[in-house]
């Protein structure tokens, strides 16, 4: 039990955009149970870490945060600190041996016991005993059952119309990007079963939250200033399969759009798609619907048959690049973002060549590539024990350079010959450049946030954050594009006509 009144909190937020959504789902809880958020974490009563676990070096990256926090509890700065998330929900068994100090754990199906543990007290569970410091459910059927929700003949798996769903509430959110853009979370986990990945053994199998909840989240946060939904979960396109939902990703992506065009218009973006999943009829959808932007972000991890295979993408290279050539014909103007992993174990020069290649040809419009980071509990992770088969931190570091020298060149050419064109873009306004006045830093339809290149837009009049500004490309700077409001670049100036 807390020995003194806890009032104001302070929270991390660490790890991808799924779990910056879980942190402002407890953020919102937090504030609805009154309690003060603060920046300073000097000025906090307890402290709440949202981990990631996905990699050993975001594993290292939360460990740090922790104990600088139990740190300062120590030297009675805080009085409590509280530890969620991914890592928790991977490493439970070892939190309280690898940080003692921790007062409170969260798993990733339990947040909504955040207040329990950020008070160290009950809370409104009909429980009259003494809470216990750790809420840790093993799966999303489990949790389900915990709360009294009907679990019978449910499913965790599979596309057989019986999974459980994600009966989590994500509505009562503090938004923690600009209030002009957010990510909307429309499924967890993941049915795929790549080698090298950690997600389903932390998140569970794949569970697609209902349409009706979405399409309400999404009027919701575009009626309260919204302009941008970036859709986010581990494998969109594969939305409603598992709830027996026959309408998919086209019945979402139209629902939303008509969301979107209710309130004069917006971006809906398509982020982590999964290439085995993604039909003609999705394709259609996201050139036909106006308020989908011609973006997506589809991770392919490699394009050597033998490495694909390796990582059970459950894809060929020629399926892959069959895959993009058909969405670059229908869809107009489509942005194309991916992720790769270089350096999987078993990866032979030959193999990275194949890669290169694939890049070259494809010529993505942005693209991130990640070294292998051998995981304990994946396939891969068994693999890369075998010295045949690993490969040294040296070389993928080079061959990581390769790929991004590459990259680099074509993302440089591309934004030199935009800017040669002297093509005309819608403009979101993100904000003022820091140190330059009449400089404002925003995006095009293919600038996804946080991830991908900006566009800085020179302007006489200052815009308005969230403000969509018409602007003609001026110039290029290296990735970014530079901009000038068209309203600015055609002014007619009239002369006096003397007698």
């Amino acid at each position: 039990m807390a020995t003194k009144s806890i009032k104001s909190v302070a929270f991390v937020s660490l790890g991808c955009p799924k779990n910056l959504v879980d942190s402002e789902a407890m953020l919102g809880d937090l504030v609805s149970a009154g309690y003060q958020l603060v920046s300073d974490h000097g000025q906090a009563d307890a402290i709440v870490i949202n981990t990631c676990g996905f990699l050993e070096a975001s594993k290292e990256e939360s460990m740090d945060v922790i104990h600088e926090a139990i740190a300062r509890k120590n030297s009675g700065e805080l009085q409590r600190v509280i530890v969620a998330g991914c890592l928790v929900q991977r490493h439970r068994a070892k939190m309280l041996e690898w940080a003692p100090g921790i007062d409170a754990m969260l798993g990733v199906f339990d947040r909504d016991h955040i207040r329990s543990a950020v008070s160290g007290e009950v809370v409104d569970d009909g429980n009259l005993d003494d809470a216990p410091k750790y809420w840790i459910a093993a799966n999303a059927l489990v949790a389900a059952k915990s709360r009294g929700l009907e679990t019978t003949d449910l499913t965790v798996q599979g596309a057989d119309g019986r999974g459980i769903g994600y009966y989590e509430n994500d509505a009562n959110r503090v938004q923690l990007t600009p209030r002009h853009w957010s990510y909307l979370r429309i499924s967890e986990g993941c049915n795929q079963n790549c080698t090298f990945c950690t997600i389903p053994s932390i998140r569970g199998k794949m569970r697609s939250k209902p349409l009706a909840k979405i399409v309400a989240e999404a009027d919701a946060m575009m009626a309260s200033g919204a302009f941008e939904l970036n859709l986010i979960g581990q494998d969109t396109t594969s939305w409603g399969y598992d709830i027996g939902d026959a309408s998919g990703l086209v019945g979402l992506l139209t629902a939303l759009d008509g969301v979107a065009a209710a309130h004069g218009g917006g971006w809906i973006r398509l982020m982590y798609a999964y290439p085995t999943n993604f039909t003609d009829a999705m394709i259609d959808a996201v050139a036909s619907l106006p308020n989908i932007v011609n973006y997506i972000d589809m991770p392919l991890q490699h394009a050597s048959d033998r490495m694909l295979q390796a990582m059970r993408r459950n894809v060929t290279a020629a399926e892959q690049e069959a895959l993009v050539h058909r969405l670059r014909d229908r869809i107009p103007g489509l942005a194309l973002r991916t992720t790769l992993i270089t350096g999987f174990p078993g990866e032979t020069d030959e193999d990275h060549q194949q890669l290169l290649a694939f890049v070259d040809r494809v010529q993505f419009d942005a693209m991130g590539v990640f070294q292998y980071s051998p995981e304990a509990g994946t396939v891969a992770g068994t693999l890369d024990t075998d010295a045949s088969l690993r490969v040294n931190d040296d070389l993928k570091r080079a061959r990581e350079a390769d790929l991004m020298l590459l990259q680099q060149e074509i993302a440089f050419e591309n934004a030199a010959y935009v800017a040669e064109q002297e093509l005309v873009f819608d403009v979101l306004i993100d904000g003022s450049e820091a140190g330059a006045s009449g400089r404002w830093s925003g995006r095009c339809y293919h600038q996804a946030p946080a991830v991908d290149a900006k566009t800085i837009v020179h302007a006489k009049t200052p815009p308005s954050i969230g403000e969509l500004v018409r602007c003609r490309i001026i110039g290029s700077d290296d990735y970014d594009l530079l901009a000038r409001p068209e309203s600015e670049c055609h002014r007619v100036v009239s002369l006096p006509i003397s007698d």
